[in-house]
């Protein structure tokens, strides 16, 4: 059984706060992965269409023998996919090759402004959540402005917003503009790809902790209020990602980590990316 605290969504539906990602899993590989992080506890797994991958995590699914509602899968619409036909026929491709009749969260990749197709993708999503294909609809790596302007022709607000978000990309705009409208702040990249974890203010903490950096990071998240998708292929590294319901950091803590914040992007820029 899973030990993971949830989030309440916008519609009303639950998600893990603390989840498994495959983003850069080879799809061979990926399957023996989701498998370790299921037999750990992980209940939500974040995959996408161009990750290439969502047959990996729909065998390891399939094979694992846990019910469908105790799962919590999300993928994504590509950029090449997007606008409204083309979206709803990327979402039966996702389907397929993942192997369910649902998923649970369903995210529009990137907003790609320059080609100015993502409010046509987002009709499409409302129409996947209102026919039950998906249980919550979302976006990832929008922007305020971006956000603003879909929000003034949705019919639904986005449940989520996955970006990449950790102690050296702090996105505070971002998230207080997600807290004002009811949108859950997702983070991709948590660990910074490791950059984060030798900062000073980490390693004390991990120190006194008796935890590593990583476990240090992700507590960070968890006690910020950030839903967040560790990746690994290593099974001691899986299940030490999700070690870390039994310490906490203090105020001064989470004091010094919102210091380190220094504007550290390791992913494209979202207003650039088409």
């Amino acid at each position: 059984m899973s030990i993971t605290p949830t989030v309440t969504l916008n519609n009303g539906i639950t998600m893990p706060q603390l989840g498994f990602g495959v983003f850069q899993v080879p799809d061979e590989e990926t399957t023996a992965a989701v498998a370790t992080a299921l037999d750990a506890g992980y209940r939500s797994i974040d995959t996408a269409a161009i990750y290439g991958n969502e047959r990996g995590v729909g065998r390891a699914l399939a094979d694992s023998g846990i019910a469908r509602d105790e799962l919590f899968v999300t993928t994504k619409l590509w950029n090449a996919d997007q606008g409204y036909d083309a979206a709803l026929a990327a979402f039966d491709a996702s389907l397929e090759k993942l192997g369910l009749d649902h998923v649970d969260l369903y995210l529009i990749h990137w907003p790609t402004p320059a080609r100015d197709l993502y409010l046509d993708s987002w009709r499409a999503l409302e129409k996947l959540l209102a026919d039950g294909r998906t249980r919550a609809i979302g976006v990832s790596n929008f922007q305020p402005a971006h956000l603003e302007r879909l929000l003034g022709s949705a019919s639904v607000v986005p449940a989520v917003n996955q970006v990449e978000l950790h102690p050296g990309l702090q996105q505070r705009e971002l998230r207080d503009f997600h807290a004002r409208h009811g949108i859950a702040t997702e983070a991709w990249s948590p660990l910074a790809q490791g950059a984060v974890l030798k900062d000073d203010a980490v390693t004390t903490i991990a120190a006194r902790h008796g935890k590593s950096p990583a476990q240090v990071v992700l507590r960070w998240h968890l006690q910020t209020g950030n839903v967040v998708i560790p990746k690994s292929v290593t099974e001691a590294r899986i299940r030490e990602n999700l070690d870390v319901f039994d310490f906490e950091l203090v105020p001064q803590e989470l004091d010094a980590l919102a210091a380190a914040d220094r504007g550290l992007r390791t992913g494209p820029d979202p207003d650039t990316l088409n």
